[in-house]
């Protein structure tokens, strides 16, 4: 993702445009042959060379047009960027930049969701306590837990593909995108052989909410990512310990204290996803420019759009790791399950009393109060109930688990699909 991202890449993506719009112009006749023959044979310039003419003109795509141009004959030289304007060349790049790094992020994401899933289905059986406020709710399973964090992945890999078809577009229009100096048949050509689209009422921009949408999106996922993070962080409490991250061989956590294994890799996950909400926010001052364009989104672009990508990627590659090599512990679960003395199975036992005839106040009340006793350690939860006359049968975890597999059933049709 870096490298797509690299001042070397955006320029031999500049020559490709260039190239690209020259070949354009010689199908309408306006460029002779033999100059489009030089013009394709230039090499790509280099990073010293562009910083080196900007630092005379002040101007990266003057710099770097005088750079590409010192390795073309005078005479051809001169048909480089006809009719375009900066924006022709920076955006529709940019466009083609975008969409590949939208892909290698797709490719990513499609891969955490993929070991979600199969995490999913091998821990559809570890039963586990859930938790609401904090607090123990009902048993679940952690397989019910992988799923849901599935199918948040799979939407962020909806939103990001949506996403990128709305950033991979281009435009090569003239100054204030009115096709004054140059046939529509060049952006046309152009956009086509880089798989790009094209801006439908160009001004001499992109339009900016498009990478508005697409950094909101990428926060979405970081969100998402985060959720699955902040779950391993509180699993891994010293007290709770049902889960912990994979550690290499010679793992240290702590300088001072040796007994140590902080959830490092997850708290990092979830400061990654304030990067990506902020660099959202920082997207959306973008949108509105003043006129045909200013330059302020230059600047916030050249930082927000590869960092954002970056991170990203770093951590949605990072969670895929921590996810497949999560360390369980299913005893640690049962014992969870166990540790309130059968408080657990009150919403059971209260449905049970309400299908039998029992009136809602009365049966509340009398569960609650055998809850209340079994709190406090007077007894056992079932024990405080059949002192009361209740009789609630065997309290298994597998009473909240009678309909669990219609869940099941939608993951299998999320692991069938395709890349």
């Amino acid at each position: 993702m870096a490298d797509i991202w690299s001042d070397q890449a955006r320029y031999a993506t500049w020559t490709e445009v260039e190239v690209l719009a020259t070949q354009a112009q010689a199908i309408l006749g306006r460029v002779p042959e033999s100059a489009l023959n030089d013009i394709r044979s230039a090499r790509v310039p280099s990073v010293a060379q562009v910083v080196a003419h900007e630092r005379e003109r002040d101007h990266e795509i003057l710099a770097f047009l005088a750079a590409l141009c010192e390795g073309i004959p005078e005479d051809s030289a001169r048909w480089v960027h006809l009719g375009m304007t900066s924006y022709d060349l920076v955006d529709t790049a940019q466009g083609s930049t975008m969409a590949r790094a939208c892909d290698l992020l797709l490719g990513a994401a499609v891969r955490l969701r993929a070991v979600l899933a199969d995490q999913a289905v091998a821990h559809w059986h570890t039963v586990c306590i859930g938790r609401t406020h904090g607090m123990h709710a009902e048993p679940t399973t952690l397989g019910h837990k992988f799923a849901g964090f599935a199918f948040a992945i799979d939407r962020s890999v909806r939103r990001l593909r949506a996403a990128r078809s709305e950033v991979a577009v281009g435009t090569i229009s003239g100054s204030v995108g009115t096709y004054a100096l140059i046939d529509p048949f060049v952006e046309e050509y152009v956009c086509a052989e880089l798989g790009l689209g094209v801006e439908p009422a160009p001004t001499q921009v992109v339009a900016r909410d498009r990478h508005a949408q697409l950094l909101h999106v990428i926060a979405l996922l970081g969100g998402c990512v985060e959720q699955i993070a902040t779950e391993v962080r509180l699993l891994s409490r010293t007290e709770i310990r049902e889960v912990e991250e994979p550690r290499p061989a010679a793992y240290q956590g702590s300088s001072a204290m040796p007994h140590k294994r902080n959830p490092t890799s997850s708290e990092r996950l979830v400061g990654l996803a304030r990067l990506l909400r902020g660099y959202s926010g920082t997207m959306l001052e973008n949108v509105a420019l003043w006129h045909e364009r200013d330059l302020s989104h230059s600047s916030v672009e050249r930082v927000v759009l590869p960092d954002a990508m970056i991170v990203a990627h770093y951590q949605v590659s990072a969670a895929t790791a921590l996810v497949a090599g999560l360390q369980v512990f299913p005893d640690r679960m049962r014992a969870a399950v166990d540790l309130t003395n059968g408080l657990v199975y009150s919403s059971a036992v209260l449905a049970d009393l309400l299908e039998r005839g029992t009136e809602r106040e009365r049966a509340y009340r009398a569960v609650q109060a055998a809850a209340d006793g079994a709190g406090s350690g007077d007894a056992d939860f079932g024990t405080l109930l059949r002192a009361q006359g209740v009789d609630v049968g065997p309290l298994r975890p597998d009473r909240f688990l009678v309909h669990h597999d219609v869940v099941l059933k939608r993951l299998e049709s999320l692991r069938e699909l395709e890349d």
